[in-house]
């Protein structure tokens, strides 16, 4: 999972960094997407670098998905983005909705694994 989040956030840099110069904004909001990778990319570095504390790290960047999900729609709907704003937050939507889907999968996958080894 540590690998996804990096994954992940660099994908989240990228996309804004290149909204940011597709759009030419000036405006430090066009760079979200870009922060929140930066969040989740420093996430899976933890991860890897304490494996001990990966559970916790993981679970912590489900969380933030989710938040980030959850923000990004509320504010694609609730102001009617348009243009470079609304392909931003979209992108940010699949990508951290990816994440959560697939953090999802490995949590259930790692309790059943537990299960069986108690069995």
């Amino acid at each position: 999972m540590a690998r996804n989040a990096i994954l992940a956030g660099a994908t989240l840099v990228i996309v804004g960094i290149v909204v940011t110069i597709a759009s030419d904004s000036e405006s430090v909001t066009s760079l979200i997407p870009a922060f929140i990778g930066a969040v989740f990319v420093g996430l899976g570095l933890l991860a890897r670098a304490k494996p001990d504390l990966n559970h916790h790290v993981m679970h912590a960047a489900a969380g933030l998905a989710l938040l980030g999900v959850l923000g990004s729609l509320g504010s694609a709907v609730g102001r009617g983005s348009e243009g470079w704003a609304l392909v931003a937050q979209l992108a940010t939507v699949v990508i951290l909705g990816g994440f959560l889907y697939r953090a999802v999968q490995s949590f259930r996958a790692a309790r059943l694994a537990r299960e069986a080894d108690a069995a």
